[in-house]
């Protein structure tokens, strides 16, 4: 697991700890997040129904991945909520032509909660987009929405000069691990 760290350090959040990994083996990127600190401290999105690919995730807490070809400028983008909803997003480059990625119908994933952790589970089929044993370029990154402060973003690492996701350079290579 690797820490996430949010753009602008704030002492309102030292009681949250925030770490992801991902593993890229077979065709099937594996994502893991797990979010230690008070869940009363978050606002997180109600639960409305089966889970489905919804929008505007992101304007509450959300765990995200940004998913590129070394070499090339367009990328994916997932959303995944901790009430179950989920979307994942082609872009043609920065920030261009966001359309959802009809690739993927459906996703599940897992989430554990207790009272002082959140853990989200999550594997995602790139096989249509991504040759098995070609390395990618990866982000793991998650919105938080705090009850007292509003929204702070988390990510591997940042950048650029504003919170911003979508920037290339804050991708990290990764290599297929087999399978």
């Amino acid at each position: 697991m690797q820490p996430l760290q949010p753009f602008e350090p704030d002492p309102d959040l030292r009681g949250i700890q925030l770490a992801a990994e991902a593993i890229w083996a077979g065709g099937v990127l594996s994502l893991r997040y797990a979010l230690n600190g008070p869940a009363d401290a978050l606002r997180m999105p109600a639960s409305t129904g089966a889970p489905a690919r919804q929008h505007n995730l992101w304007e509450s807490t959300c765990f995200e991945a940004f998913i590129g070809l070394p070499g090339e400028k367009g990328y994916r983008e997932l959303n995944l909520a901790p009430n179950g909803h989920w979307n994942v997003y082609a872009l043609t480059g920065y920030r261009a032509n966001l359309q959802e990625w009809r690739a993927v119908q459906e996703l599940r994933y897992t989430l554990r909660r207790t009272s002082e952790q959140l853990q989200l589970t999550c594997a995602l089929d790139l096989s249509s987009w991504i040759a098995a044993d070609q390395a990618l370029e990866l982000s793991l990154t998650a919105v938080l929405d705090h009850r007292d402060t509003g929204c702070s973003y988390w990510a591997w690492q940042h950048r650029g000069e504003q919170a911003d996701f979508h920037l290339r350079q804050s991708f990290q290579r990764h290599e297929a691990n087999g399978g």
